[in-house]
Order: C-alpha cells, then sequence, then structure tokens
C-alpha cells in the first residue's frame, strides 16, 4: 500500500515557507505522495450564520495547480495529487491544461483527483450550475482525456464544443490518472467504477466499508474492467494519536486499499514542525 500525506491546508496554507518545509520533508520521509484538497473561496458565516459546511472564509486553502507548480520545482519523487478538484465548477479545458502542465513541469508526477463538491455558494460564485455537476462531470473527463491525448480535439457535447483545437504540452505520459472522490451512492459508484483509474472512499475502514468496496468492485467488473486495476486511497488521521492511526490504516490495507493518505489537520499541531514530526512519527510505526 503506498504511503502519502494530506497537505495541512487549513493550518499551514498562508505560509509559503511551511509549503515547502512540509513537502520536502514528506518526501523525505519516504512517504509518495502529497495530497491537497480544493476550495476556491469560503462562506462568511456572518452572511449566513446557518451555515454548516466544515469550511469558512476563515480557513485558508491555497489553489492546488499553483501550489503544485511550486512543488514540482522543489521536490523531486512526490507525486503531486489532488483529493479532490471540484471539477464541474471549473472550466475544463482550462482544467485539463492546468493538470497537464503540472504533469510536464513535474515530470509526470500529476494525479488527478476529481469530484462534484457540496459547495453550491462556491458554483455560484463561479458562475456554474450546481444541479447538473455529477452528469456533467462525465463529459468533462471524456473532454479532458481527449486533450491530454491527441494534438487535435474536435469535440461537439452537450456542455462543451471544440472546433478543432489541442493543448500544448500534453502530459508526459500521453494521459493523467483520473481518480473520483464521492460515492454515497450506487449512481455515483457506478460512474466511478465506468470512468476512474480509482477511487477516494470516504468512511471509517469497517464492515459496512467492506460491503461497499465489494459492490464498486462488483460495479467495476459489470464495465467490463478489472477491478484489480482501480486504484483505491483511504485515509486516515492522527486526532486519537499515532498508534490508532497505524490500527486504522492496517485496517484499510486489509480492505484491499492500494493508497492510503495521512491527514495531520484539526489533530491539534500549531506549527509546520509539529506536523512534520508527526507524519515521521506515523512513518516509523507503520514500518514497525
Amino acid at each position: 500500500m503506498q504511503l502519502g500525506v494530506v497537505f495541512p491546508q487549513t493550518e499551514l496554507g498562508g505560509d509559503p515557507g511551511a509549503v515547502r518545509a512540509f513537502a520536502q520533508a514528506a518526501e523525505a520521509a519516504g512517504y509518495a505522495h502529497i495530497v491537497a484538497f480544493d476550495h476556491v473561496l469560503g462562506v462568511d458565516t456572518a452572511t449566513r450564520p446557518d451555515w454548516s459546511g466544515p469550511y469558512t472564509s476563515s480557513d485558508p486553502f491555497h489553489e492546488p495547480f499553483v501550489m503544485f507548480g511550486y512543488l514540482a520545482g522543489i521536490t523531486t519523487a512526490l507525486e503531486l495529487v489532488t483529493a479532490i478538484i471540484i471539477l464541474p465548477q471549473r472550466q475544463t479545458v482550462l482544467v485539463a491544461k492546468q493538470a497537464a502542465e503540472v504533469d510536464v513541469l513535474s515530470g509526470g508526477r500529476m494525479r488527478l483527483g476529481v469530484g462534484i463538491g457540496w459547495n453550491e455558494v462556491e458554483y455560484e460564485a463561479l458562475g456554474e450550475d450546481f444541479h447538473n455537476r455529477g452528469r456533467r462531470s462525465e463529459e468533462q473527463v471524456e473532454v479532458m482525456r481527449a486533450l491530454w491525448a491527441e494534438e487535435s480535439v474536435t469535440f461537439e457535447g452537450e456542455w462543451h464544443t471544440i472546433p478543432g483545437a489541442g493543448i500544448n504540452p500534453r502530459p508526459v505520459r500521453g494521459t493523467i490518472p483520473v481518480w473520483f472522490g464521492g460515492g454515497r451512492n450506487d449512481t455515483v459508484l457506478r460512474r466511478i467504477a465506468r470512468l476512474g483509474d480509482g477511487w477516494f472512499p470516504q468512511g471509517a475502514p469497517d464492515a459496512k466499508m467492506e460491503e461497499q468496496l465489494a459492490r464498486f468492485r462488483g460495479f467495476v467488473a459489470e464495465a467490463g474492467r478489472d477491478p484489480a486495476a482501480v486504484g483505491i486511497e483511504a485515509r486516515t488521521g492522527m486526532r486519537e494519536g499515532v498508534d490508532a492511526a497505524v490500527e486504522q490504516a492496517h485496517r484499510w490495507e486489509a480492505l484491499g486499499a492500494t493508497h492510503l493518505a495521512l491527514n495531520t489537520m484539526r489533530a491539534g499541531y500549531e506549527t509546520v514542525d509539529q506536523h512534520i514530526e508527526a507524519i515521521a512519527a506515523f512513518k516509523q510505526r507503520f514500518a514497525d
């Protein structure tokens, strides 16, 4: 199981030195990838006192593609992973271009995790339709993969028209792996099973998750694909300490997760050095 770390956006987001220190420490510790969450803007709770979302305008978020362009130049091996880019609130061709640029600058280290998000306010501010985001995301992935693979693309879809045009440069490998978040119902799971190179399941590694993973692998097989070829990236956190995080990681491994990211956000760490110490402690304990 490949181990990665989640960049603690909400606690280190405003300090470029912390971005560099955390990423380079993760690479030095032997982690294989770094994950960035995505929010373009946050809600001002003064205007919405009943807001129940997990993030607000008080939480800092680096823009993932820009941050990854920076990390491409100061790391050598870390895979750069969005988990997830909220795809339908962004222009599809621009996402394809940005992801390809990160891939080129990093020497082929980009993995694009996408999802449809939950924050309708963000969609409104970005001028995109919140209500058709699931169906639209399927066509978005089709468009991006065509732009990555072909010098010139002609495409006529429900939401996209490309009249013989292409992006340049294109990705190092001719494509970029596209993984999906979400999956709370079978409609979404079937979409991921058809289109995804991998899936980021949400939840604990318990009996309910074991059943969900079995259902997902069944949907992958129904789509004519090999379930073993579709990655599963889980997540474990440090809120209950390193022993609990390691125990949960091993349970994910037993369920067949191919990747796992350690999240140190909201675990009581106040400095970048404390976050770095935490990821080092987890890596050592997991190996023991």
